[in-house]
């Protein structure tokens, strides 16, 4: 089965990289979904919550402020204004 390689960075540090069955983002223009084989696309990328499922493990949060985001030949590349892997920002909350 194919896979996306992700890889998420912020404007002042790296924040996750790895292969992914399904990307989620909320853009711009509303929320949505990446799967292996989408077609390429350059997407503003919204305040709020990516949601990753990677290959293998547990589903992962990353809550960004905004920036923008790539897709190409299953590469998809989110760059954003600031960027933090869920559990480092609700930790003790849940």
């Amino acid at each position: 089965m194919a896979e996306l390689e992700v890889e998420i960075v912020a404007a002042d540090h790296f924040v996750w990289s790895g292969a992914a069955k399904m990307v989620k983002a909320r853009t711009s223009d509303g929320e949505i979904g990446i799967l292996p084989g989408h077609s390429p696309l350059l997407a503003i990328l919204a305040e709020g919550e990516l949601a990753i499922e990677p290959v293998s493990g547990n589903r992962i949060a990353v809550v960004v402020d905004g920036g923008f985001f790539s897709v190409d030949n299953n590469r998809v590349v989110i760059v954003a204004d600031n960027a933090q892997l869920g559990d480092a920002v609700t930790a003790g909350i849940r």
